[in-house]
């Protein structure tokens, strides 16, 4: 490939050189937002696991293990589109009606633990996971609900966008309400209360700006202060519930909304937060029903994202299904496309990674010794995990399907396993973390670093070209997988991950000079970044940082890494680097992601991040003048 691009094109645009010919061609299936890189390896995946699938419907297929069972019956289930034409919004209307049986806060104080285990909506969200400042035990989270638009931006006066989606977001909800079974006027009545109420939380939840800094999490308070927050719910009552205890504190990531909800639960509110939940749960559990609900449900996501179509049956059974039972799929895929000689051979690979990484660090020359210490123990504690994990979560053996023919719908099995999971979730409150558990199935595109665990997790799935092939120069692979894996390292020292220790505990292991330093340097990175001009807008660069940090310390190590080999072909690893970031997406999508994803634009990560890499000038001769040129003083060093 490096042969076949003519140098003045990457010294124009690197991303360009290598993508061009395929944006000119590519084109975006009806049913998605995008297409290209993840998107691809993503969509070969579902095609191969669907026929795989489908032969396991038809008998052709046998079940290895009971969890595998339980996802054969559940799958034939969401499939029978007959039936769920015929039942219509049946499954439904328990839920429907216990929301609307309310008269007063009274009678959903009275039952909010059950209501939360149930996964009803309410005006606020628990959660389960470690403590940050002791990350060897579970804790309880508190937070603020999500938003009917995709961020509290959206609720700001002059926002175009929200004035282009609120219209969209009402007429689907009308029409879904209308197939539940309302009349014209409760469902108008209905839709204005419940956008009045959320309009009114929206103030008082973080931006996603505001939730990318991990340093304003840790807010913890007491039960006693998490109930004092509304007279009108016995919040104590029903966490003492859920958790089976009295915890002595509650992680509260969204502190101005509890301040805030003595003001939002009020008698005069109350009928506006019931619309609201009516809301909520139409808009969530639509999509399990007939088709002509589950395509009605997909209108505002479609809007948002520019999708033209809704996904085929065929296709939405799949999602569903897979989904559900994440991890037994994983655990299918992983063992049968995957296998344990790839999982020893990429798990060998994130080890040298992890080396060329503590040699960095060993020889960085702005790190005081006490920090270059500490960040070398960091990675000498960092847990990994590859491919798929040894066994699936014993979760997945309580989800026992109840078939259409002992009265079981599609809604009442996922409500069903819904209960179980927050039961399961609820439990693990004040045991000892499990740092071996996966958040990710196997077959899943993607790679992660989780702070409060200190662990790193790249699927089966993300291991194939061009990320890694064994058909590809190790400078190919080291320019694809080899950066993914140092990028994840790298996330360990970015200004969110920098937080925590080597036990994934919130403690500053930093001296005051080095922290200042570091500091310096990510606002750095944050400048590079923030006002690039895309898709009509603007990159947010205190909103992409973390993730752009990452990517640059990825690259520089994936870089030396490859250098250290034989073979070394630094053409290759640029060129390659490139291409996993080939993708073409629609200007919806584009403009959204812009306003609330951690992550640049793939163009913009392609191309800034080696212009802070030395190598690239000197390997395509860039020189000043040319477009991808970039002085070295302006160069964004860190890791």
């Amino acid at each position: 490939m490096a042969d076949k691009i003519e140098h003045r094109l990457i010294k124009t645009d690197l991303y360009d050189a290598v993508n061009g010919d395929w944006l000119k061609t590519a084109t975006i299936p009806s049913d998605h937002s995008t297409t290209g890189g993840f998107t691809d390896l993503s969509d070969n995946i579902e095609k191969t696991l669907m026929a795989d699938f489908k032969a396991l419907l038809t008998g052709h297929l046998a079940t290895e293990n009971d969890e595998m069972n339980e996802f054969k019956q559940f799958y034939e289930l969401v499939s029978d589109f007959d039936k769920r034409d015929k039942d219509g919004s049946a499954p439904l209307k328990p839920y429907l009606e216990r929301i609307e049986a309310l008269n007063n806060y009274q009678d959903l104080s009275d039952q909010l633990a059950d209501w939360i285990l149930t996964g009803l909506p309410t005006p606020f969200s628990l959660d389960i996971d470690s403590d940050m400042k002791n990350s060897t035990k579970y804790a309880l989270f508190a937070s603020g609900p999500r938003l009917f638009l995709p961020d509290k931006t959206y609720y700001e006066d002059d926002n175009q966008a929200a004035k282009q989606l609120m219209p969209v977001l009402e007429k689907m909800m009308t029409q879904l309400f209308e197939l539940a079974g309302y009349d014209a006027a409760t469902t108008k009545t209905i839709i204005q209360q419940a956008t009045a109420f959320d309009k009114l939380i929206a103030p008082h939840v973080k931006s996603a700006e505001e939730s990318a800094d991990y340093s304003k999490m840790y807010n913890p308070r007491t039960l006693d202060q998490i109930a004092d927050s509304t007279d009108q719910l016995d919040l104590k009552t029903a966490i003492s519930a859920l958790v089976h205890g009295t915890p002595e504190k509650i992680i509260t990531t969204e502190p101005d909304f509890f301040d805030a909800l003595g003001d939002l639960l009020t008698d005069d509110h109350f009928q506006m937060m019931k619309s609201w939940m009516l809301f909520k749960a139409v808009m969530g559990l639509s999509s399990y029903l007939s088709d002509e609900q589950r395509q009605a449900s997909t209108i505002y996501s479609r809007a948002m994202s520019g999708r033209k179509e809704a996904r085929s049956q065929e296709k939405s059974a799949y999602d569903l299904a897979t989904g559900v039972f994440d991890q037994v799929v994983g655990d299918y895929y992983g063992r049968k496309y995957f296998g344990e000689t790839a999982k020893q051979d990429v798990h060998d690979m994130v080890v040298k990674m992890v080396n060329v990484y503590k040699k960095r660090l060993a020889n960085n020359t702005w790190l005081g010794k006490a920090t270059r210490e500490k960040a070398i123990l960091k990675l000498d504690k960092l847990g990994i995990q590859v491919g798929f994990p040894d066994k699936i979560d014993p979760l997945y053996s309580k989800f026992k399907v109840t078939s259409a023919s002992q009265g079981g719908s599609v809604l009442s099995n996922l409500m069903t396993f819904t209960r179980i999971r927050n039961e399961d979730d609820f439990a693990r409150w004040n045991q000892p973390v499990d740092r071996s558990r996966w958040e990710m199935s196997a077959s899943t595109v993607n790679a992660y670093f989780h702070p409060f665990y200190n662990i790193i997790v790249f699927p089966a799935a993300i291991l194939q070209a061009p990320f890694y092939s064994l058909k590809q120069s190790s400078s190919e692979n080291f320019g694809g997988i080899g950066a993914v894996i140092a990028h994840e390292i790298s996330h360990a020292f970015d200004n969110n991950g920098s937080l925590f220790d080597e036990n994934g505990s919130l403690n500053n292991w930093w001296t005051d000079a080095d922290n200042q330093h570091f500091h310096e340097l990510a606002e750095n990175m944050v400048k590079e970044f923030d006002g690039l001009p895309y898709a009509g807008q603007t990159v947010n660069g205190k909103l992409t940082v973390s993730e752009n940090i990452a990517d640059a310390g990825g690259l520089s190590c994936a870089l030396e890494a490859a250098k250290a080999e034989p073979d070394v072909d630094l053409n290759a690893f640029f060129l390659n680097w490139a291409k996993i970031w080939r993708q073409k997406a629609t200007p919806e999508r584009e403009q959204l992601l812009l306003s609330i994803d951690v992550h640049a634009p793939a163009k913009l990560r392609a191309n800034v991040q080696v212009q802070n890499l030395d190598d690239f000038f000197s390997t395509f001769n860039v020189q000043p003048g040319d477009k991808m040129y970039k002085a070295p003083a302006d160069r964004v060093k860190i890791w």
